[in-house]
């Protein structure tokens, strides 16, 4: 469903990929784990259309997206992806069901429409009743549930999660993540996960290893 190939992405003389090739299948969850440096975030924000890659191709559901121009990139961005970042990310201004209609009122629903999908999530989220909370007023562990939450609004095909629970205490982290990967499994997403935290990745089915740019074939689990 997502796929690179030969995926090349260079800074200076630097390779942070060296020649990538990987494949994401619908409803898939997959941890991409390596040392700092080995290229793992490079990956995700290439497969993700933040960065282009210096060569190589990706494929989204059949399409080669990498050569869409930033506009067709953003727009596959806000309706294809959803995404999630180890600080959240949530703006700080606006209460927890505002945040998590963003993706809808930026991709054109009305906004009543969009608030009712967001409470909606919330509330499968474990966050009934604090919708009109700020992000300053909810903890760690609830803000990341907000932020599932509006990368799931809109139900995308994939979720990319950057470091998702490296803000948080073990415990909580392992229940954010458990929030994640069953909130996708209902929707179909697939979700690919960045992390240098071996315990999470042993949680997820799938475990892809890169190091120096390269996936490392040693330390790649199915």
């Amino acid at each position: 469903m997502l796929s690179g190939r030969g995926l090349v992405k260079r800074y200076g003389a630097q390779h942070a990929l060296a020649g990538v090739d990987i494949d994401i299948q619908p409803g898939e969850a997959v941890a991409i784990v390596g040392p700092s440096g080995s290229g793992k975030t490079s990956l995700l924000h290439v497969l993700a259309g933040i960065l282009r890659a210096d060569a190589g191709e990706i494929h989204l559901a059949g399409q080669r997206i990498d050569q869409l121009g930033e506009t067709r990139r953003a727009e596959l961005r806000r309706t294809e992806f959803g995404f999630v970042f180890q600080s959240g990310m949530l703006v700080a201004e606006l209460s927890a069901e505002e945040n998590t209609a963003l993706p809808l009122l930026l991709g054109g629903s009305a906004r009543k429409p969009a608030l009712t999908a967001a409470r909606r999530w919330l509330d499968r989220l474990g966050l009934g009743g604090k919708e009109a909370r700020r992000p300053g007023e909810l903890s760690g562990g609830e803000a990341q549930r907000v932020a599932i939450a509006r990368a799931l609004a809109h139900e995308p095909r994939v979720i990319f999660a950057d470091e998702p629970t490296g803000a948080l205490d073990t415990r909580t982290g392992r229940d954010t993540m458990n929030a994640l990967l069953n909130a996708a499994a209902e929707t179909g997403a697939a979700v690919v996960i960045v992390t240098h935290d071996r315990d999470l990745a042993d949680s997820v089915p799938r475990t892809v290893a890169i190091r120096d740019g390269r996936i490392d074939a040693g330390g790649a689990a199915a």
